[in-house]
């Protein structure tokens, strides 16, 4: 889960500094719980009819003393209208590279992905009314900085390939301390709409529409953006353990036997966004509670959604399709003809394929794990879902925690963490490959198709959520 919120922290940026009216160049320290993980450098190139935006995320995040660094570029070609051309997404962590490159024509986006060395090329329809970098500024410098004054744009995110709803609302001018001095500056309070919750953040700008600062909640901390100068920007980073915030303290130990059957949880905090619900998982919203109901095996029925197409195609991260992930599939497999042997014949396949349980690696896709086996949770997690997909089987990766009686020192905690589902005998059941099985000792927060970009619901609610009480639901005569 550290590796998703590394990766989306490009995606949740982007949007928020597009409105502003972008110099040249523009570099901003990025500051975490107060402490400095990185930097984010703003360019901006007119010629001729179009224009060029470049913005570059440069952060490393730490746990338990391993250091994660995530490098991510996105760049924007527009005309000088605002319509879009084309763009391009590279994101790097730990060694581990995606790239998308994408040009928009006649309302088509000709598409291709890489990584891994293996490349896929394929057509998508281009989000009506959706903008790009200059097409956003564009309609901050024609709302202007009125008080009050609200505007909403379409932003297409090239990391997630997706669009994102972004209402802004402009306030009054506000006394802004600043490392180079204090500077009277208006105040843009943004909201991004996603498809599972919803983003705030505070940026100040100055009379040009130049951001200065922003800032947005962050596993229940700020992260700050500040504008200065490459070397201040570009300066050593500081240590900054941030995830011990996202454990989730147990009020008592959990047994074996009450994580083999039903857990009731009562959880309070949020944003705001129930926990999703599972053919393993169901919730219920009492005023500011929810109350989770998890059993270690899924029920059948209820109203959990079958399969999509999409559940069972290849993507950029769950190259089921590929030779080698084919091949991997086979011998995961073995004999088993059944989809529920199959799967649990993958899931323990998995466990012992990724032999290096290294905290170390960045967020890797199926076929960077079959050619090197190791990583954490979402690497099993993702592995499994791209070998039942190769099976003919539908899957999801799941966002969430799991309990644990010890980590890092704390004791009984519920640590954030990645499983797979897949669609066997009519209904969704749960895979864990890292931990051995699934239990009632899990929480699910979102479900997605193995992009991180999906898993922003449950990012969200990291350092948020408080677990008030557990109780173990007696079985049913």
């Amino acid at each position: 889960m550290r590796h998703l919120l590394a990766f989306l922290l490009l995606c949740l940026l982007v949007p928020l500094v597009q409105a502003s009216t972008p110099p040249a160049e523009q570099w901003f320290s990025v500051l975490l719980d107060g402490r400095k993980i990185g930097s984010f450098h703003l360019q901006r190139e007119a010629r001729g009819e179009q224009v060029r935006t470049t913005q570059t995320l440069d952060i490393t995040l730490e746990r338990a003393g391993i250091r994660i660094g995530l490098r991510s570029s996105e760049s924007a070609s527009e005309t000088r209208t605002g319509m879009p051309l084309a763009f391009e997404s590279r994101s790097q962590l730990s060694g581990v590279e995606q790239r998308i490159q994408g040009r928009i024509v006649d309302g088509t986006i000709q598409l291709t992905t890489s990584s891994a060395g293996n490349s896929q090329s394929r057509d998508m329809a281009w989000p009506k009314g959706a903008v790009l970098s200059e097409g956003a500024r564009l309609a901050g410098l024609r709302a202007g900085l009125k008080p009050g004054t609200r505007y909403e744009v379409l932003a297409f995110q090239p990391s997630g390939l997706d669009s994102v709803q972004l209402a802004t609302v402009v306030g009054a001018r506000e006394h802004v301390d600043l490392p180079g001095g204090a500077r009277e500056l208006s105040r843009i309070e943004q909201t991004m709409r996603m498809p599972l919750g919803t983003l705030q953040s505070t940026s100040w700008v100055d009379a040009q529409q130049t951001i200065h600062k922003m800032t947005l909640p962050l596993m229940g901390t700020q992260l700050v953006l500040l504008a200065c100068d490459r070397a201040c920007a570009t300066a050593p980073n500081q240590d900054s353990d941030v995830f011990e915030r996202t454990l989730l303290a147990a009020p008592r130990a959990l047994g074996a036997a009450e994580l083999g059957g039903t857990l009731r949880y009562t959880l309070t905090g949020g944003n705001g966004s129930d926990l999703v619900a599972t053919a393993e998982q169901q919730v219920e919203r009492r005023g500011a509670q929810q109350v989770v109901v998890v059993r270690a095996q899924a029920q059948a029925g209820g109203a959990v959604a079958p399969p999509e197409p999409a559940d069972f195609a290849a993507n950029r991260y769950l190259q089921s399709d590929a030779p080698e992930v084919v091949a991997l599939a086979h011998r995961a497999v073995g004999e088993a003809t059944a989809p529920a042997q199959q799967m649990h014949n993958i899931e323990q396949f998995v466990r012992s394929y990724i032999q290096n349980k290294s905290l170390g690696v960045g967020y890797a896709s199926a076929l960077e794990i079959v050619r090197k086996p190791e990583g954490d949770c979402t690497e099993h997690a993702v592995l499994v879902a791209a070998l039942g997909r190769a099976s003919g089987i539908a899957t999801r990766v799941v966002s969430g925690f799991a309990y644990t009686p010890e980590f890092a020192g704390r004791q009984h905690v519920f640590v954030p963490h990645a499983w797979t589902q897949a669609f066997v005998d009519g209904r969704w059941r749960s895979y864990d490959a890292a931990l051995g099985r699934f239990d009632a000792g899990h929480l699910a927060l979102g479900t997605g198709d193995g992009d991180p970009w999906r898993f922003y619901a449950g990012v969200g609610q990291l350092g948020s959520l408080q677990l008030g009480s557990v109780e173990a639901v007696p079985a049913r005569p």
